[in-house]
């Protein structure tokens, strides 16, 4: 299997450079999170919406993160509102053909 996908969007309330000075520490944290492979980091300043898109070896690892105190720390923060988690399965074969990197 290619992996598990998570897909987390929510809103901040905060200029956006003080977003970003408040989410840089997170990743070298978030990058040795057990059974990540990547995150690729979101943003619409415009909308004040941000989030990320990220790849899990598997749904067990996937599920562990968003158990974690990454994750709560997170969701527990002031700043930010309207979250928004999915879930999603690789599909291997079309995302192979468009070289996605899975």
């Amino acid at each position: 299997m290619a992996g598990s996908i998570l897909q987390i969007n929510f809103k901040f309330n905060v200029p956006s450079a003080d977003y970003v000075q408040a989410v840089a520490p997170l990743g070298p944290e978030i990058a040795g999170v057990a059974g990540l492979r990547w995150k690729v980091w979101i943003m619409n300043e415009g909308e004040s919406e941000a989030g990320g898109i990220m790849l899990f070896d598997d749904e067990a690892s996937l599920k562990a993160y968003l158990d974690g105190p990454i994750a709560a720390q997170i969701v527990s923060h002031p700043a930010l509102s309207d979250f928004s988690v999915k879930q999603f399965d690789v599909m291997e074969a079309e995302t192979a053909l468009t070289r996605g990197p899975v």
